[in-house]
């Protein structure tokens, strides 16, 4: 089988989250299959697809070098991207069903070369800072949401880009604020003149990820929340991981939330241990 590294919500290649799709199958390969091949790929997201009887729908599947994951947006925008450009799969959208529910994804062409991704909204709720969240990222946040996760509003885009947090002790305090698996993105409006409306950071270790660089269903989360706080529903969202940095245009329209990125394939392989 093949199998290719996709670069997702990337402006250009080396840039955004990579994921590993591997070629659809016929039928599942067992799961202790799958998460020994996701942690030998070793990145944050593996996916796996399995062919339907419609050309244009598939199962999907995500597991993270540790786990299998219910939701993954950037995997699932590098699944989209090697069926319709790789395999040259005739259709504008295709649709996904997951763990999370049916996902479709569609070449949006009037917006140049970006995929746009129909995902479900995760309002979040406004909390109470769990006692030692501040000292688990090493700066205190202004507000704290919850959902999948906790998000934490920091007070601007330098605080969000020199945070160096405490992994262990952010799975604690998340896990126990959320009942979730114990991730947590940090976020804040950017500098004057930035082009992008929110900047954010996404720390994962209860996925097994230190730090993710490109996070779909962060923003799943995002989107309702400053769609809220500045009072329009298409924003533009960059997450600074170190070195790569990702891009996304997301709009919130009620339980859905529409994200838009590019995707840029860098490596195909050839796998020679069969499932």
């Amino acid at each position: 089988m093949r199998q290719w590294t996709v670069d997702a919500f990337a402006a250009a290649p080396f840039r955004g989250n990579p994921a590993c799709v591997v070629e659809p199958m016929l039928k599942w390969p067992s799961d202790a299959w799958m998460q020994r091949l996701a942690a030998e790929n070793n990145q944050a997201e593996t996916a796996f697809l399995l062919k339907t009887d419609d050309p244009a729908r598939f199962k999907l599947r995500w597991f993270t070098p540790a786990l299998e994951v219910p939701l993954c947006g950037h995997a699932t925008l590098a699944s989209a991207h090697v069926l319709l450009n790789e395999l040259a799969l005739e259709t504008e959208t295709v649709t996904f069903d997951t763990l999370s529910g049916p996902l479709s994804v569609r070449q949006a062409r009037e917006l140049g070369e970006l995929y746009e991704m129909d995902f479900p909204a995760m309002t979040p709720r406004r909390i109470d800072p769990p006692q030692g969240l501040a000292e688990a990222l090493g700066a205190a946040p202004q507000e704290v949401w919850a959902a999948q996760f906790l998000v934490a509003v920091m007070a601007n885009e330098a605080e969000v880009r020199a945070l160096d947090p405490d992994g262990a002790r952010l799975k604690v305090i998340s896990s126990a604020a959320t009942q979730g698996r114990g991730n947590v993105g940090v976020c804040a409006l950017p500098d004057a003149g930035a082009p992008y409306d929110v900047v954010s950071r996404f720390f994962a270790p209860g996925s097994g990820i230190a730090e993710d660089p490109a996070t779909g269903s962060l923003h799943c989360i995002l989107a309702p929340l400053y769609a809220e706080k500045l009072g329009r529903p298409s924003l533009r969202f960059h997450q600074a991981y170190p070195g790569r940095g990702g891009d996304l245009l997301c709009e919130h329209r009620g339980e859905r939330v529409l994200l838009r990125g590019g995707a840029f394939t860098v490596l195909e392989s050839r796998l020679r241990i069969a499932p």
